[in-house]
């Protein structure tokens, strides 16, 4: 079991900048791919960026490549999101997720912890 919490949203201007944060506790932290998804209202939860359990690794959305960045701390148990350039379609609640078994990358079927989400709003 993986517990992880969310921080770091909040209601920011298009064109600031947001960091989020997602520390782990539980089982060995080094032992995932860790990802983040997002959810807006009536939307389906989409990918948006994941990151390889030795930082070597990095894959992106199409929507936030070149403006997004994911890296993790193994030492301190943290996956980290830097959202640069935000606009308002990047509003949603944003989780971080687990990925121990073999699964999907892009989907959240693929992975088996998440946290409880926090919401990131972008006004223009």
């Amino acid at each position: 079991q993986v517990q992880l919490v969310e921080s770091g949203g909040g209601l920011v201007q298009a064109g600031e900048s947001l960091r989020l944060s997602c520390a782990a506790s539980g089982r060995t932290f080094s032992s995932y791919t860790m990802g983040w998804f997002r959810q807006a209202p009536g939307k389906e939860r989409d990918f948006v960026s994941a990151v390889s359990r030795s930082d070597r690794s990095t894959y992106y959305a199409d929507s936030v490549k070149g403006r997004f960045t994911i890296s993790r701390d193994n030492a301190k148990n943290t996956v980290y999101l830097q959202m640069n350039s935000l606009k308002p379609e990047d509003t949603a609640v944003y989780y971080c997720a687990a990925r121990s078994q073999i699964g999907a990358l892009y989907s959240p079927s693929g992975y088996d912890y998440w946290g409880q989400g926090t919401q990131v709003t972008v006004s223009s």
